[in-house]
């Protein structure tokens, strides 16, 4: 099962909104066969297993190990259950129930009922772990939302543009390293959709995409609540899909969308409805201070992600107050990240 996890993994980026799954054949402790889910609409992660056993003989006496639940629906593919079933396979272990709706536990009793031995539970909060996004759009119809900020060991994120020049500021603000900023980049290509305000914008011009990784690049939203952005910014150059959530217009061009929310709504509620009809299910907010502290405060997140930096500054923004669980700390060049989990 720790093997599914791994072949899993190799799709993440690619396979949303479809969860990320791995599949082992086993015959007396020997692995014949494996695959994953590779890209979304091709072929689920049993197919690929299954295709690739050389003796199918074999299959009658095997044991397959899946980290999610068999579908039992035709999607863009067959269901995997009745391909399970006609493969012969006798007894299959599955980490976690699929909460998707038209599966649902479908394909565990579709399998029983056709006489296989099928065991629920192994390494199963480690699969959740995986799906994290998955499960969490799927259950809630929102996105998965995580926040990511580097700051100071002084508790800066930034610091205050208006107290020096133009150059003194651009060589201050990046706070990590090269290093920091490809994983950062790396993770980027994992997540449906970046979100930063309008004052991120005016200050930083960021390009919001992935180039420092090979992968694709997360849809960009942009909060400017009565568009006051110049178009000269790198958000509008066209080469990606963005979003401008506003209280101005609602308006559709080539890979700009100008998604309209009332000024008494929470801008977050409208996001995330759209970002559910759209099937997108991750969202990752690289700031400023006061988006960041506004998700904090309405407690819409599931994950932040914070670097801490050696560098010092005397003073600048803020960085916002986080709560939730440490997950996970480890050090990259010089930098300590720290992994936070709301509730």
């Amino acid at each position: 099962m720790q093997r599914c996890l791994e072949l899993a993994a190799l799709g993440k980026g690619n396979v949303a909104p479809n969860p990320m799954v791995g599949a082992v054949l086993v015959v007396d402790n020997t692995i014949i066969g494996e695959g994953y889910h590779q890209n979304y609409g091709a072929n689920h992660a049993e197919v690929n297993a299954i295709a690739s056993v050389k003796d199918t003989s074999l299959l009658k006496n095997a044991t397959l190990y899946v980290n999610l639940e068999p579908c039992a629906h035709i999607g863009k593919t067959p269901p995997c259950a009745d391909l399970v079933i006609a493969s012969g396979i006798q007894k299959v272990v599955v980490a976690q129930l699929d909460p998707f709706e038209q599966v649902a536990g479908k394909g565990i009793e579709k399998m029983r009922a056709a006489g296989i031995d099928v065991q629920v539970g192994l390494l199963q909060a480690e699969a959740k772990w995986l799906n994290r996004r998955f499960l969490h759009f799927v259950q809630t119809k929102r996105p998965y939302v995580i926040l990511k900020w580097a700051q100071t060991m002084s508790g800066y994120i930034a610091p205050h543009a208006h107290q020096m020049t133009a150059a003194e500021f651009e060589q201050q603000r990046h706070i990590t390293g090269l290093l920091v900023q490809k994983q950062v980049h790396k993770w980027r290509t994992e997540e449906a959709a970046i979100l930063v305000g309008r004052n991120t914008v005016e200050t930083d011009n960021p390009a919001l995409n992935a180039r420092a990784w090979i992968g694709k690049n997360p849809l960009r939203i942009v909060v400017d609540r009565q568009l006051k952005l110049a178009k000269h910014f790198k958000v509008f150059d066209g080469q990606t899909p963005t979003w401008v959530l506003n209280s101005v217009k609602s308006e559709t061009s080539p890979n700009l969308e100008y998604v309209y929310f009332d000024e008494k709504e929470n801008w977050l509620d409208v996001l995330s409805s759209k970002m559910y009809q759209s099937g997108l299910q991750s969202l990752i907010i690289e700031g400023g201070a006061c988006i960041l502290k506004h998700v904090i405060d309405c407690g819409l997140w599931q994950e932040a992600q914070v670097f801490y930096t050696p560098k010092h500054f005397s003073d600048g923004v803020l960085a916002p107050a986080i709560g939730g669980k440490l997950e996970q700390t480890f050090e990259l060049d010089q930098t300590i990240f720290k992994r936070y989990i709301n509730g």
